[in-house]
């Protein structure tokens, strides 16, 4: 038996959220491997199972997820003995395996989901511990080797101290520079702004045939994980020689400490959105630093005010790209006030595989 973590979409008590469960080790599939997770990104089920749900939590209300998830991360570090470590089987026993669940601090589950701090996906790094019986010599992979997970169908339930993927064609090698914590938050967060970063680069393109003498300009929207990510990915996507001039980039801060964060990363315009004003001051001042209305907006805010402010900023003609999770609950709602602005609300496709490979290589090489 080893141990499991669920994170469920946020409930009103943290309790009902985040689940520690105990369950039986996963055999390695024929085809397949099995892999030792060094770190997981603390994604939520965008689905809530109801059979996890029946279950009671053995984590105390706390509050705070992140507190929560601190300790259940000790308490798994302190239950695990393996011969294998981050570097690999060979390493030294001083360099024994732990595994993290970690998160950036926000006050509540519900301020992490608004800003895009916490979101839905499946985020695993680790190395691999057992090849599948059908697996040939020539596989490209090898026990011991350090990989990130991609996110297919399917995936289990949560994070386990070991978990299996069904095919070797879902794992990524990581290369030995970049660190396995980075690595894990490349197959959701990074991968998900990547996606919505060459949605945005399709756009561009058009725009800028359509009136080359004139910048297109884009607002991102968040400071949790995602957006932080699009706007390095952003940066290294649009500020190229030939496109650095015609580009401009505005972030739109949801929180203080996202706002401090955003003005470390590259050149960007940032305006903060402190919920305390009126609506009407925040698109005011939202224009002031956009310097008038935007092309694109890439929303990784998770409610219907954060996109209906988003409308408001884009000329006519503009697009706005969210995630899915956001469209299944708000796009029948806007559909009708998008018609009438004359803007277009798009879904930010899942990232694929290749994609994932791709940021890997970017990340390694501090492209981004």
């Amino acid at each position: 038996l080893i141990r499991q973590v669920s994170i469920e979409a946020p409930a009103p008590k943290i309790k009902d959220s985040v689940f520690n469960l105990v369950v039986p080790i996963p055999d390695t599939p024929p085809h397949g491997a099995r892999i030792l997770v060094v770190y997981a990104g603390a994604c939520y089920r965008k689905n809530q199972s109801t059979s996890i749900s029946s279950i009671s939590s053995q984590l105390s209300d706390t509050g705070d997820i992140t507190t929560s998830l601190h300790i259940l991360a000790k308490q798994m570090q302190g239950g695990i003995c393996s011969s294998i470590s981050e570097e690999g089987p060979d390493s030294s026993p001083a360099q024994a395996h732990q595994t993290s669940v970690a998160i950036q601090h926000n006050p509540s589950a519900h301020h992490g989901v608004r800003d895009g701090a916490l979101f839905p996906g499946f985020e695993v790094a680790g190395v691999i511990e057992s090849l599948g019986s059908e697996v040939k010599a020539d596989c490209g992979f090898k026990v011991g080797q350090r990989v990130v997970l991609y996110p297919y169908e399917g995936v289990p339930a949560g994070y386990s101290e070991l978990m299996v993927a069904p095919e070797l064609q879902y794992l990524i090698p990581i290369p030995d520079n970049l660190p396995l914590s980075v690595a894990a938050t490349l197959p959701t967060g990074a991968l998900l702004a990547q996606s919505a970063i060459i949605s945005a680069h399709q756009i561009v393109d058009e725009l800028l045939k359509k009136r080359p003498a004139e910048k297109v300009k884009i607002l991102i929207v968040g400071t949790g994980g995602l957006a932080l990510w699009a706007i390095r990915i952003a940066a290294q996507h649009f500020y190229a020689p030939a496109t650095k001039d015609k580009i401009q980039i505005t972030v739109a801060s949801l929180r203080d400490e996202g706002f401090v964060m955003a003005k470390k990363c590259e050149k960007v315009n940032i305006v903060q959105w402190n919920e305390d004003l009126y609506e009407k001051q925040l698109i005011e001042r939202t224009h002031d630093a956009c310097e008038g209305l935007v092309d694109i907006v890439i929303d990784f805010g998770s409610t219907s005010r954060s996109l209906h402010r988003s409308m408001q900023c884009l000329t006519r003609g503009g697009h706005v790209l969210i995630s899915d999770e956001i469209a299944d609950k708000l796009l029948a709602k806007f559909a009708k006030r998008a018609e009438d602005r004359g803007v277009f609300i798009e879904v930010i496709p899942a990232g694929t595989i290749e994609q994932l490979h791709d940021v890997v290589q970017l990340v390694a090489s501090n492209e981004i």
